[in-house]
């Protein structure tokens, strides 16, 4: 870690691509939305499932599901009439357990 010195250049982040992470973070802001994401890791989940284990409504759920494809988090494989989701890459898996493991760093959680 470098300590700031007077003189020193700081490298300001544009803003457009601080506005585009603070949107792509903002999902993760809801509870509901981190129980399906971790229901998704290493798996494939159906809709249906997905609501049964939520306690939601099959609508409710496909309105999340819809909000995480957004944002390239989920994917979905289709099977016949079945449509099955998960999560959509590595990069999502990590983020969720570099966050899980921050948190229980700083004793938030076990």
């Amino acid at each position: 870690m470098v300590r700031c010195t007077e003189g020193a250049v700081l490298t300001v982040l544009d803003e457009a691509v601080a506005q585009r992470a603070a949107q792509f973070f903002k999902i993760f802001g809801d509870a509901g939305r981190i129980r399906m994401l971790m229901l998704l890791k290493d798996r494939e989940v159906c809709v249906n499932h997905l609501a049964d284990e939520l306690g939601m409504t099959i609508s409710a759920v496909s309105h999340q599901l819809r909000m995480l494809r957004q944002e390239h988090l989920v994917r979905y494989i289709k099977d016949g009439k079945k449509v099955f989701y998960t999560l959509d890459d590595e990069h999502v898996s990590s983020l969720l357990e570099e966050g899980f493991e921050h948190l229980r760093h700083k004793g938030e959680i076990k």
